[in-house]
C-alpha cells in the first residue's frame, strides 16, 4: 500500500500538529494528533519525537489498525496505541488529540474531575469531564500506551449518557477527539480553557458548586439539542462566538 495515497490525510493530520504547536498548548515535541482513512483503514500520526519545527507532511506516520507501520514511514507516536483504541472502540470518531496542557494536565495529575462551573464548560458538556483512574502496576509494566486506551473506552462506557469530546487520564494528561484532525485539536485548545477557568473559579471560591442544572441543560440543548438554535443553517460556524 503506497504512503503517497495518504497524502492528504498526512497533510490534515500535520496542519493539526501544527495548529496545536501554534495553540501553545504543547512544548518540545510533546503532544500528538492522528487522523483516520476508515474506508482504507489506516491512521495518520506525528512520528515520534521529531521537533514540530522539523516536521512536514511527508514525515506523518502511517499505521493500520493493528498498529504496523507502512513501509518507508518514521516510527509513529509511542501513543499510537492508545489513539488506535480510541478508533476501534468510537467508529464516529475522525480525529485524536492528546497534550500535556498545564491546566488539563493539573487537574489529570490530581486525579480530579473538572465539574461543570460556569456556562463555557456547559457549551460543550453538559456534566464533569471524567478523569480516569491511574492504571495499576501490572498495567503500567506491560503494554503501557494500549492499556491507557482501554482505560479511557472503561470510564467513557461510564459516561455513555452523552459521550463527551474530552477525557483526562489519571495522573497522565488529556486527550480529546472530534470530526476530524482539526476538530480534536480545537476541543483540546477548549479544554484547556476549561481546566483554567475551574481551577481559578475554585481558587477564588473553594466551595463552588456545580452550575445549576437548569442553567447547564440549557447552555448545551441551544447548541446540541434536538431544537438547537445556536449559529446559521447549512452555514460554518465560529464556535467561541
Amino acid at each position: 500500500m503506497s504512503a503517497n495515497l495518504f497524502f492528504d490525510l498526512q497533510k490534515k493530520v500535520f496542519d493539526a500538529n501544527i495548529a496545536l504547536f501554534n495553540s501553545g498548548l504543547v512544548k518540545g515535541s510533546f503532544g500528538n494528533v492522528s487522523g483516520i482513512d476508515r474506508e482504507h483503514k489506516v491512521v495518520a500520526i506525528k512520528p515520534s519525537g521529531i521537533a514540530y519545527d522539523q516536521l512536514t507532511p511527508d514525515k506523518i506516520s502511517l499505521v493500520d489498525l493493528k498498529g504496523k507501520t507502512l513501509s518507508g514511514c518514521l516510527r509513529p507516536s509511542t501513543d499510537t496505541e492508545t489513539h488506535l483504541v480510541l478508533y476501534r472502540n468510537f467508529l464516529k470518531i475522525q480525529g485524536v488529540a492528546h497534550t500535556h496542557s498545564t491546566y488539563a494536565t493539573a487537574w489529570a495529575q490530581a486525579d480530579l474531575e473538572i465539574p461543570c462551573l460556569g456556562t463555557t464548560h456547559a457549551d460543550f458538556y453538559p456534566f464533569s469531564i471524567p478523569c480516569s483512574e491511574v492504571l495499576s502496576d501490572e498495567a503500567i509494566r506491560g503494554s503501557y500506551e494500549y492499556e491507557t486506551g482501554l482505560q479511557i473506552v472503561k470510564t467513557l462506557d461510564a459516561h455513555s449518557e452523552i459521550l463527551p469530546t474530552m477525557i483526562l487520564v489519571g495522573g497522565h494528561g488529556p486527550f480529546t477527539w472530534g470530526n476530524s484532525p482539526d476538530e480534536a485539536v480545537q476541543h483540546s485548545i477548549m479544554l484547556e480553557e476549561i481546566a483554567k477557568m475551574a481551577f481559578l473559579t475554585l481558587s477564588l471560591s473553594p466551595g463552588k458548586v456545580p452550575l445549576k442544572h437548569v442553567l447547564v441543560e440549557k447552555h448545551f440543548n441551544r447548541k446540541h439539542g434536538k431544537q438547537a438554535y445556536y449559529g446559521q443553517p447549512g452555514k460554518d460556524i465560529d464556535e467561541s462566538k
